[in-house]
């Protein structure tokens, strides 16, 4: 099942191409690993091209560092959450763990309306926890609309007429909603 949904596209022709684990090269790679590298990963790794990375990222951080002879292209994340369920099981796979340095912090999160749900997200220690319900002690309580959560998240609208409308109502400090955002750029 797996197999046929996790095939190479055009966009991930490079990481399959050089990826030990696809099916296609690791036998080159285990025969000769210094080999594979030299001529398989340090070609890409080499070549003049563009690179496309999302403002804030942690990806941008590291290819300016990594490969100053790439341009990096800013483009925003393509990623719009259209569910609740979607977002909680989203946060684990765009969570920037450089962009949590310094943050300690547990958000209880209460969605009403069409989508009502409970959910605790720890950030701690730069690693990332989602989990049902309400658990333990929050530093934020975020109180949201599903529909209005989900339209902030795709910004077809501010925070701020949000707030203002009691669409989403912060128990705590904002200062904690900014640095939860930091995590996740987009």
């Amino acid at each position: 099942m797996a197999k046929s949904i996790l095939k190479a596209n055009y966009k991930a022709a490079y990481c399959i191409a050089a990826c030990p684990a696809g099916e296609d090269v690791i036998g080159a790679f285990l025969h000769d690993r210094p080999g594979f590298v030299r001529d398989v990963v340090k070609p890409l790794q080499d070549k003049v091209e563009m690179l496309y990375v999302v403002p804030g990222s942690d990806a941008e951080t590291y290819a300016a560092k990594r490969f100053p002879h790439k341009t990096v292209k800013r483009v925003s994340s393509a990623i719009r959450p259209q569910s609740i369920a979607g977002f909680l099981f989203g946060l684990p796979l765009l969570f920037q763990r450089n962009q949590s340095q310094g943050l300690n912090a547990t958000y209880h999160f209460t969605f009403t309306g069409l989508e009502p749900c409970l959910a605790t997200v720890v950030i701690q220690s730069k690693t990332l926890q989602v989990q049902q319900g309400h658990v333990g002690q929050a530093d934020l309580l975020v109180t949201a609309d599903s529909h209005t959560w989900l339209g902030l998240l795709r910004q077809e609208q501010p925070i701020f007429w949000a707030l203002l409308r009691r669409k989403i109502r912060i128990k705590g400090s904002l200062k904690l909603l900014q640095a939860f955002g930091r995590c996740f750029p987009a």
